[in-house]
């Protein structure tokens, strides 16, 4: 088959290559026809009409017309727009009255100036002056003399007529003014003003200002483009006459709330994907003129329709996590159930949060005072709501913040004194022996009551087994006071509890304020599901927190500042996080909540270990006034039968530096007599030491007996047996 027979059929110059060979042209020609059949008639090459009848492949709607956000964010934008201009220009009323009144007295004069010539017959005044004149060179030409007198008479006349005309419509006109009503006085005097106002401002003056809108942040499709490719990620130099590659803008850049909002796909050849885009997002920031915290990129999934290298980007136009706390709404809940999500803030757009807690576990970090206990205490608040969850405390650092939870704590261990370690090591052994008494009750539960293994909420209530919250504030505490060996048990029974105790209904919600390696092990860390970082130092910390490479994903707790109390990064998943402003919830609500949870245990017979045996906390809910001192002590005594003075002052000290920071020994006796303690003994015996102190019975002496045996028959009564 020769080349020329290959190029006339189907009149293709550049026919594919076929290893085949045919006899006849017939043959190649059914061949061409059979691959016609296959293709569809809109993309046949043979088809006149292919190319009028492809659909074209772009958006019948504008982009900010595209979705109801983009609509409602755009005429929210156009609406405060709108209002701030009418109040700008409100503002400014009297100083346009006074512009008004210079520039129609400016018109005044130049309209008085601009008439006078007509007025004053100034057409013929050239005239008349020619013929004086003459009539001064010639006074004996009588003719010519007789021509001025008559030119000047007419020119007489003319100005008589017309300055009458002229101070007739003025008195007409300032007759009617008077005559007329005030509204129509009002319309009258726009009508003259406004022409001359126009005629004096000339074209340079301006009656009203220019304002300039109130964006901080403007955006277009150049200057997302100028961004990008500043910081790497666009190819900055042009290939011969080829254009510099730009960004497809999917949706925007449109206004959305608060601030601008764009979708965009990176270009096709350059390598670069949308991890590039997150990880540049401090360098995107400087080049928009904005902080990074403004910038709120994701990527868009699959699901939602993108790919890998398509972005969404909201920039704000100030700091979105500023301004006054939103209160959580658990404090005005009667009951909460913790098998639904927790609400727990709102995103930088003001988009609720809420995070499901059941079968995770939850770890916070952050630097000291930035709302790190005050963010984990939303999650034990959802659990106090909610009468059939069982709550196990420890508080490393042994302060005020977690001390209320002695109303309903089924165990509460305070502080990292040898005493409470010991408190901790047996919480974690009862933890561990309830896990596995689970366990082997829900291994015997047939498939139509526990179809998957796991706790259910009707097997909570049938069976008695509530949801148990381990909660363990500052856990570098305990590892650092333990010795190895201790540590080492500490640590591979919190493992334990993290990694199996989900399925049977325990919620881990850890916390450390330095989650390296020595104070937080990784294998603990790396079991967590959901973490939560406020403001840390550097991206290695904040890492350490959320997870190895989270900071390069675009979840970096390190932009955060000083101002960004109780706000931080959200990690739900391995791709998934989000910058959260965590609701508000201050010591005086939680400790109300406690006793609200105290109440709602008691009514459903789930008071339960040390809340039941706690004498002050039954003491707050009697309402019955202990005297503060003796209360306190026997909180920091909780886990000890005696205690030395100086220890017992520490530990105080510890609970409320601004009341017993400056008491003694001396104080503290007088104090304790005064609230009616009795001592057995001065001096009491601790590890070998014989030293001044104080006896746990000699304080509980001093408690009003009805309050201790009200105590001790809540703690003696047995929790609800499970149903047969």
């Amino acid at each position: 088959m020769t080349e020329q027979t290959m190029t006339r059929v189907n009149g293709h110059t550049k026919p594919k290559v076929s290893l085949i060979k045919f006899d006849t042209d017939a043959e190649l020609a059914a061949q061409a026809a059979e691959q016609r059949e296959t293709v569809e008639a809109v993309d046949r090459a043979d088809n006149p009409l292919a190319d009028w009848l492809t659909v074209p492949d772009v958006p019948m709607l504008p982009t900010w017309a595209r979705s109801w956000q983009s609509i409602s964010g755009n005429a929210t934008a156009l609406g405060r727009l709108c209002a701030w201009h009418a109040g700008y220009h409100a503002l400014r009323v009297p100083k346009y009255a006074f512009r008004l009144a210079y520039l129609a007295t400016k018109g005044a004069w130049r309209g008085t100036r601009g008439l006078w010539p007509v007025l004053s017959a100034a057409d013929r005044s050239a005239a008349v002056k020619a013929l004086r004149a003459q009539l001064k060179d010639k006074p004996e030409d009588v003719e010519l003399a007789y021509r001025y007198q008559l030119l000047h008479r007419e020119r007489t006349t003319a100005r008589r007529w017309r300055f009458g005309a002229a101070a007739t419509g003025v008195v007409l006109a300032a007759a009617g003014v008077a005559w007329a009503d005030p509204l129509l006085q009002a319309a009258m005097l726009a009508a003259v003003v406004g022409p001359l106002a126009m005629l004096g401002r000339g074209e340079d003056v301006q009656l009203l200002d220019h304002p300039t809108p109130p964006l901080r942040v403007d955006m277009s499709a150049q200057q997302l483009n100028d961004a990008l490719r500043a910081a790497g990620l666009l190819r900055s130099t042009a290939r011969g006459d080829e254009k510099l590659p730009a960004v497809h803008c999917v949706m925007g850049p449109v206004r959305d709330g608060r601030g601008w909002s764009v979708i965009f796909d990176l270009p096709k050849g350059g390598g670069k994907t949308a991890a590039d885009v997150l990880a540049k997002r401090t360098a995107i920031a400087a080049e928009l003129g904005v902080d990074e915290i403004q910038v709120i990129a994701s990527r868009v999934r699959a699901a939602a329709g993108g790919n890998a290298g398509r972005v969404s980007m909201w920039v704000a136009d100030d700091d979105p996590y500023l301004g006054a706390p939103t209160p959580s709404p658990l404090v005005k809940a009667e009951r909460f159930s913790v098998w639904e999500p927790i609400p727990f803030g709102q995103d930088a757009r003001g988009t609720r949060v809420a995070v499901p807690v059941m079968w995770q576990s939850l770890f916070f970090g952050g630097l000291p005072r930035r709302g790190k206990t005050f963010t984990q205490r939303l999650m034990t608040a959802a659990g106090l709501l909610d009468p059939f969850v069982r709550h196990y405390v420890a508080d490393g650092k042994g302060g005020a913040d977690w001390m209320p939870m002695k109303a309903v704590a089924h165990r509460l261990v305070m502080g990292a004194e040898d005493d409470a370690v010991e408190a901790l090591k047996a919480m974690l052994k009862e933890l561990l022996a309830e896990m596995e008494r689970r366990f082997v009750l829900l291994r015997g539960l047939p498939v139509s009551v526990c179809p998957e293994g796991k706790l259910t909420p009707s097997i909570v209530e049938k069976y008695n087994l509530p949801v148990i919250f381990v909660t363990v504030d500052e856990l570098q505490e305990y590892f650092t006071a333990m010795d190895r060996e201790d540590r080492e048990q500490v640590i591979n029974d919190l493992c334990r509890i993290a990694r199996r105790g989900p399925a049977a209904g325990f919620i881990c919600n850890f916390a450390s304020q330095r989650p390296d390696a020595d104070s937080v092990p990784t294998k603990l860390r790396e079991i967590i599901t959901l973490r939560y970082c406020t403001q840390v130092v550097d991206q290695t910390s904040s890492d350490m927190v959320l997870g190895k490479g989270k900071a390069a994903q675009g979840a970096d707790a390190s932009v955060l500042s000083e101002e960004h109390k109780g706000t931080g990064v959200l990690v739900t998943g391995p791709a998934s996080f989000v910058t959260v402003r965590a609701d508000f919830l201050d010591g005086p609500a939680f400790a109300e909540l406690c006793q609200r949870g105290r109440a709602l245990r008691a009514q459903h017979g789930q008071l339960t270990g040390d809340a039941a045996g706690d004498v002050t906390a039954a003491a707050d809910t009697a309402g019955v006034t202990i005297a503060p001192v003796l209360s306190d002590c026997l909180d920091v005594m909780r886990h000890t039968d005696r205690m030395h003075t100086v220890d017992l002052l520490d530990r105080l000290v510890n609970l409320d530096e601004d009341r017993y920071g400056d008491w003694d020994g001396e104080r503290l006796a007088a104090e304790l007599e005064t609230a009616g303690v009795e001592r057995t003994t001065k001096q009491v015996k601790v590890g070998g030491k014989n030293l001044a102190g104080y006896r746990r019975a000699d304080l509980e002496a001093a408690v009003p007996a009805e309050l201790l045996l009200a105590a001790r028959r809540v703690e003696a009564t047995p929790s609800t047996e499970p149903a047969e």
